[in-house]
Order: structure tokens, then C-alpha cells, then sequence
């Protein structure tokens, strides 16, 4: 029999649907059970891509006896991290105060009212490396919340005003951006020099770290960033024959991934490696190809495998997959050995595969299965011709089970990548899977007077658009704008940001990360990037955009008031602030004369070469928009300019200072870059 969960637009949750649970989704329904009942709260956290999830789902909550003992002592609360970050977030913040470390499944025990008293993340069926069994946690809390129920709400009630104050961001008035060379002197500190990234295993592609190198760009910047993009790129985080990058490595040297593949990961890693290409100098032959053929790679995976029906893009493959008995393996989709090669390609081909991708007689990763890694410098046409054999053969196989909802923010940061990568190489057809996608958030996503986060099978979700969501969807809104001229993207960028300000502005002149929840023991506030980019970062990162496209003031100090609300820290944790270490390298580089600017391309086509040739060339400091002449909706920067006979022009200003038309895009660097 189905249980609440049967209802849920998140596939995670309809997973559970039909467990002898009595699940709750989040929501006052189950709030008021637990006041009502006068018992506490289980809080079960997690997501459908997650392997210890499934774990913990099937040894426990598929047990009859510990739903039993859950039903009769708890009201049980399942939520999708992903529908709801904010719930996500703030529990995060008591698992880790609590215990030291954090992760998915993530279990929390809460009195009624919300506030957390016990903590923890997976806990297995039977006591084993020094964790008690799970059974043995919902049998000792229900006996403290029945014998001392005093001594946990006193707790609870502590714990509640300790994370209030530990969770209060360090922010403070200064004026000036921290110093470049002391924090990349700092951010360097922990790269590593052999593998590229940054600390150890496990190891994170570290896109928005990348992102503020490329923007810096100075040699030694530009050497950490292409040493990881070529180290990733090469290794078994990089899916050698479908394309995409999988959450992470489990060690130092990109070599073995943990499996699942996350839309947020490959949307930001598809506009780090568009922009790395564009930062690589064509001498470097071989690297300029291997980015290439990354970012191909991406938006090949984003069309084939990711894009749902309306047009969205969907949230992430599982790491798990069947094998040919059936049984459920990680990464078992993924992995060969050289047997398998050889079956698949014959025994030249197989062997030269084998040599290629690394895939050895004892194996890299498990079973004597190896991942594919590129190694040296192959014949690129011979290697073409084997990844098509391969994926051929990969496609008979049980693929990974794919979570369908739609996310808005991670659809903001596929659309953007998309648009930029499109405009950077040219490519039409993904400024096209762009709109689509932005189509379908706008049409399903934008509910009321406000967005929702997910939607599933074109049907909107009952989960708040939280910060995140309005300021990625603003940056790709603003991105497509800009691309086609189409002024009707400017207009939604700037009501998002509008509602944006109103909903989640800070005293401070900052930004929360979700609106109010009584529910909740905080309110959600974190200004260092986690998965992806903080919530500030984006919205400054959307708010300089769309003020620049706009010719809009008012937006453009609304940045700079956020901005000085990261610069600590980027000061004190700069590998943890990314996208804000970047727009301070932005500012600082604006006072120091590259100041922020747009440059307005009066075209009939929006692929001109000479569009191309100036979303190639700009700065981060620049917003490019291209449209006929005549256009309107982007402020007054397309009155009175016209195309010069007859051809392409660039109108480039910064700040209160334009610069001559140039309608030949060798002559277009000098005004792009100079300084005023």
C-alpha cells in the first residue's frame, strides 16, 4: 500500500512511496501530526543519485519492524535535498556541528516544533565499525523523548540558539576587495601540483575556483587552471565515451569517480571549459583540442540523455547501475576490462583501447574493472571511431536510473553555459537547446507572483524557489538576451532579480539564501560556495549582468552593496568562494581602469563573426548583447546606432567612456580591453 510519498513530484521520494514507513513529505501537515501526537520529529534527508541513500533505504525503512518502531514513536519526514536546500542546508549545519562531518543519507531527530537534538547520516542495520545499528538510534531516542523529555528540550532548545549564532556570516564594512596577490597566494596553498585541483581525496571539480583563475589570467593562474581542466578531462571523473563528468574522485588523481552524474556539475564545468579554450593559446594544439572536445562532450550529454520532454533539463544520473545477472554494482555502467574491450572492438583495436584508455589486467577500479582515462596523445580520428564502437556497445547494457525533475537554478546554469559555448564556438544549435529550456522553466516554473524550484513531466512542484533559483535563471536569462538580441529575456531577467531583492535582501545589503521558514531553526545564510556557487555570488554575478545589458544603475550598486558582503570570505577561505573571489578580481581590476562595461553589436546575424570574435575576446567586466539596429529593451544602447557599410559594428563603452565603432573584429581587442 502507498504511503503519502505517493503524491510527490521528486522521484526520490516516490521511491519511498511504498515503504512500510508512515513518511510525511515537509510540510505543515506533518508539523501538525508531531504537535498533535506529542511526538518528535525523524527527519530522513537525501537525494536519488545518492548510493548510501539506497543503502540505508533498503537495510532499514523497507523493514517492517523499524517502521514499526518509527510509526509508533516519531512522525517520519522524507525530503529530496534538492527540492528543498534550505531544509537541507540548516540540518546540514546541526549535523555537522553536532558531529563533525556531514553527508547523505542524512538522519536528524527534532522535538515538534523543529529544533534538532540528535544527528547523524548513514547508520547500518546492525551495529558494525563503531556505529550503533539504526534500530538501536530510534529505540534509545524514543526512550529519552518518553523518560526525558525534559532534558532533551532543554537541548534541543540550546542547540537552537548555538546555531543561530554560529551561523551568522562574517561580514563587514570595508570598502576595498581583499587583495589579489595575497588571496591566490593563499588559494594556491592547497593546490595540488601533480594532479591538478585542489587538497586531497576526495576531490571536487573545483569549477568556480577555475573560473576566478580564468578571470585573473595572469601565467600562473592560467597554468593552475589548465593543469586541472587537462588532469579532469583526462581522467575517470571524465566520461571517455558519453560525455559529462561524474560528482567527484574518490582519490587525489581524478582516477576512480564516485558514478553519478549531477546536471549543477556539468552545466558549471560546461562554461569553465568554453572559457579555459578561450584562455588557451592555439600553439597548445593538443590541450586546445582536449577542451574542445570536453565541451562538445557536455552539451552532446546535456541533448542525448539529459533533456526532458518539455525542453528542461533533468537532475542527475544514478551512480548504480544492474549487470547482466541483475545485481546492482556502482559505476559497473561505466567500468571495462581489456576482455571486454577486445569483444567489443576486435584485438587490434581492443588493445590499442586498452593502452589508450589505461585499462589494465588487475584493474583501476573493482572486480579487475578499470574507468577509462586518456592517455598520451592519440591518433584523435582512430579514437573517434573506437568511442563510437564503444558507446555502441555501452548502450546495450542496464544504464543508470535518471532523476527527471527539473531544478530551476541548475537549468539557470546550464542555460548560461549553453548560450556562452554557443556564442564562443559558434554553434547555434545550442543557443536553440538553451531557449528551449529557458521556455519551459518560464512557462512551468514561474507560479504566482514567484518561481517554484521543481518541476516533473511539465507539472510544477510545491517547493519555494529559494535565492539560488531566481539568480541562476537571471544570469541565464540575462545570457540569452544577450546572445539573441530578444529583449523579452532581458525583461524576465529583471523581474526575477526584482522579486529576488524584495524576497531574500539582508540588512546588510547581502543576500538570505531562502525566504523565512518558521519551521526551521535559522534562517539559511552561507556565503561560501558548496556544490555550486553561493546564492550572493550568483545573484551579484546576475545583478552586474542584467545592469549592464539594461543600462540599469540601480542594479549595478545593488552588486556592489552584496559583493562587500563576501570580501571576507573570499579573504579568509578563498578555494571556498569561487564565483565571489572572481567578481572581487572583477572589481579590483575596475578600479585599477578596466572598468565594467557592455559592448553592443549592432548585426542582422547574432553568429556575425564579429559577435563571435567579441564574446571570444571580452573580459568578465564586459556584457556583450547583439541585435539588429533599432532594437529596443535594453535601456537607450541601440539608439541612434546603426551598422557601418553595411557591416557589423561594436559600439564598446565602460562606464561613461565609449570608444570608436569597429566593425573589423581584428581591430575589436583595443576597446574591449583598454582601460579609461
Amino acid at each position: 500500500m502507498a504511503n503519502r510519498l505517493a503524491e510527490a513530484t521528486s522521484p526520490y521520494l516516490q521511491q519511498h512511496a511504498h515503504q512500510p514507513v508512515d513518511w510525511y513529505p515537509w510540510g505543515d501537515e506533518a508539523f501538525d501530526a508531531a504537535r498533535d501526537l506529542n511526538r518528535p520529529i525523524f527527519l530522513s534527508v537525501g537525494y536519488a543519485a545518492c548510493h548510501w541513500c539506497h543503502v540505508m533505504a533498503h537495510e532499514s525503512f523497507d523493514d517492517a519492524e523499524v517502521a514499526a518502531l518509527l510509526n509508533d514513536n516519531f512522525v517520519s519526514i522524507k525530503v529530496d535535498r534538492e527540492e528543498h536546500p534550505d531544509v537541507d542546508a540548516v540540518h546540514m549545519f546541526a549535523t555537522q556541528a553536532l558531529t563533525g562531518r556531514g553527508g547523505w543519507p542524512m538522519t536528524v531527530f527534532l522535538t515538534p516544533d523543529g529544533d534538532p537534538f540528535f544527528a547523524g547520516t548513514y547508520f547500518p542495520p546492525e551495529p558494525a565499525q563503531g556505529l550503533p545499528s539504526f534500530r538501536q538510534i530510534v529505540e534509545a531516542l524514543a526512550d529519552a523523548w518518553t523518560s526525558r523529555r525534559g532534558e532533551v528540550l532543554d537541548s534541543a532548545s540550546t542547540l537552537r540558539q548555538q546555531l543561530g549564532d554560529l551561523a551568522q556570516p562574517q561580514v563587514d564594512g570595508r570598502d576595498q576587495p581583499p587583495g589579489s596577490r595575497e588571496t591566490l597566494e593563499k588559494l594556491g596553498e592547497g593546490y595540488d601540483m601533480i594532479h591538478g585541483g585542489f587538497g586531497g581525496a576526495p576531490k571536487f571539480p573545483p569549477a568556480m575556483v577555475l573560473d576566478a583563475l580564468l578571470v585573473k589570467g595572469d601565467p600562473t593562474s592560467l597554468d593552475m587552471a589548465q593543469l586541472t581542466c587537462r588532469a579532469m578531462a583526462a581522467g575517470g571523473i571524465h566520461d571517455q565515451l558519453g560525455g559529462g563528468f561524474h560528482r567527484y574522485s574518490v582519490d587525489a588523481g581524478w582516477v576512480v569517480p564516485h558514478f553519478e552524474k549531477m546536471l549543477y556539475d556539468n552545466a558549471l564545468l560546461l562554461g569553465t571549459y568554453t572559457r579555459v579554450w578561450r584562455r588557451t593559446a592555439d600553439h597548445d594544439a593538443t590541450m586546445r583540442a582536449l577542451f574542445e572536445r570536453v565541451v562538445y562532450g557536455i552539451v552532446d550529454w546535456l541533448r542525448d540523455e539529459m533533456r526532458t520532454d518539455g525542453g528542461g533539463f533533468a537532475s542527475s544520473l544514478d551512480a548504480d547501475s544492474c549487470d547482466i545477472r541483475g545485481a546492482v554494482h556502482e559505476g559497473i555502467f561505466y567500468a571495462w576490462s581489456p576482455d571486454l574491450l577486445v569483444d567489443a572492438l576486435g584485438e587490434d583495436d581492443g588493445r590499442w583501447a586498452a593502452e589508450v584508455f589505461h585499462v589494465t589486467e588487475h584493474g583501476t577500479f573493482e572486480h579487475g574493472l578499470s574507468t577509462l582515462q586518456l592517455r598520451g596523445r592519440p591518433d584523435w580520428a582512430r579514437l573517434d571511431a573506437v568511442i563510437a564502437t564503444l558507446r555502441a556497445e555501452r548502450a546495450t547494457r542496464f544504464p543508470p536510473a535518471r532523476d527527471d525533475k527539473v531544478v530551476a537554478a541548475w537549468n539557470g546554469y546550464a542555460i548560461d553555459s549553453l548560450v556562452t559555448a554557443g556564442m564562443i564556438f559558434g554553434e547555434a544549435d545550442w543557443i536553440a537547446l538553451a531557449k528551449g529550456a529557458a521556455d519551459h522553466i518560464w512557462r512551468v516554473h514561474r507560479v504566482g507572483d514567484g518561481l517554484v524550484r521543481t518541476s516533473r513531466d511539465g507539472a510544477p512542484g510545491t517547493a519555494p524557489g529559494v535565492a539560488e533559483d531566481y539568480g541562476a535563471l537571471a544570469l541565464g536569462f540575462g545570457a540569452l538576451a544577450g546572445a539573441t538580441g530578444e529583449a523579452v529575456w532581458l525583461e524576465h531577467a529583471q523581474w526575477l532579480l526584482e522579486q529576488a531583492i524584495v524576497r531574500f535582501g539582508a540588512d546588510d545589503g547581502g543576500f538570505h539564501d531562502a525566504e523565512a521558514e518558521p519551521r526551521l531553526a535559522r534562517r539559511p545564510r552561507d556565503l561560501t560556495d558548496n556544490a555550486t556557487p553561493s546564492a550572493t555570488a550568483v545573484l551579484v554575478q546576475a545583478l552586474r549582468r542584467t545592469g549592464l545589458l539594461a543600462a540599469d544603475d540601480a542594479l549595478l550598486q545593488r552588486a556592489d552593496q552584496a559583493a562587500r558582503t563576501t570580501w571576507p570570505t573570499v579573504e579568509a577561505t578563498p578555494r571556498f568562494a569561487g564565483w565571489s573571489l572572481a567578481d572581487a578580481l572583477v572589481v579590483e581590476e575596475a578600479r585599477r581602469g578596466l572598468r565594467l562595461g557592455t559592448a553592443v553589436l549592432v548585426a542582422d546575424d547574432p553568429l556575425d563573426p564579429l559577435a563571435i570574435a567579441a564574446w571570444r575576446m571580452a573580459p568578465a567586466s564586459m556584457a556583450v548583447v547583439t541585435a539588429p539596429e533599432g532594437t529596443s529593451g535594453f535601456g537607450d544602447q541601440f539608439d541612434g546606432r546603426g551598422m557601418r557599410a553595411g557591416r557589423a559594428t561594436a559600439y564598446v563603452c565602460r562606464g561613461q567612456v565609449c570608444f570608436d565603432p569597429v566593425s573589423d573584429y581584428t581591430e575589436l581587442k583595443t576597446p574591449l580591453w583598454s582601460r579609461c
